[in-house]
């Protein structure tokens, strides 16, 4: 069985060598929506696949890092990269181009390894990541399985690579994004506990 979330988030970028001068050459945004489909073989003790409450946490905080933010090419010019990091305290730089395509791709990647990550308290058993579609357009979106996100061909993608600002890991400073911090590998206090 196939269950199916949905997330939105504002964004802008630049894709380079792609065919249309607009948008190779101009920064330009987008209102893009993110559907994240999850399967399993059974349900868990409430009859569900997974509980829709439980991906307000890691997923909507991974997938909300990207609103109002550029998102980068590390391979693009470094004088623009420069630039961009200069302006926008929101930024992400991937090591793949930003394009719906690849898009889809590191979210793939991203919420496939936070999945796995998080424990599973109610029954849930086999629960995966069956597919992340990313809609750049109304008319138009890119879907990433599996076999894609591990796609040498389609370049090298590693959880590591992808760099988020530091004002978009201050959002995740909270015990809400405890997980998201383990599963990144980022070392950021939390800031809900105090000090003594």
């Amino acid at each position: 069985m196939l269950i199916r979330k949905l997330f939105k988030f504002e964004s802008a970028h630049i894709v380079r060598q792609c065919s249309t001068r607009r948008c190779s050459h101009s920064i330009h945004g987008h209102s893009c929506r993110v559907e994240l489909l999850l399967e399993a073989d059974q349900l868990d003790r409430g009859q569900m696949v997974y509980d829709f409450g439980l991906l307000k946490y890691g997923p909507r905080l991974l997938v909300d890092a990207f609103d109002h933010s550029i998102t980068l090419w590390a391979g693009d010019d470094p004088e623009y990269l420069a630039a961009a990091q200069g302006f926008s305290e929101r930024h992400i730089l991937l090591p793949v181009s930003p394009s719906a395509e690849q898009l889809s791709r590191v979210f793939f990647v991203l919420l496939d390894q936070l999945l796995r990550n998080t424990p599973m308290h109610n029954g849930e058993s086999g629960v995966r990541l069956h597919s992340v579609i990313v809609h750049e357009t109304d008319t138009g979106y890119a879907q990433c399985f599996r076999q894609d996100a591990d796609n040498p061909a389609m370049g090298r993608l590693s959880p590591a690579e992808i760099l988020f600002s530091p004002a978009i890991q201050a959002d995740w400073a909270g015990p809400e994004g405890a997980l998201l911090r383990q599963v990144l590998g980022l070392d950021i206090p939390d800031v809900s506990r105090a000090d003594a």
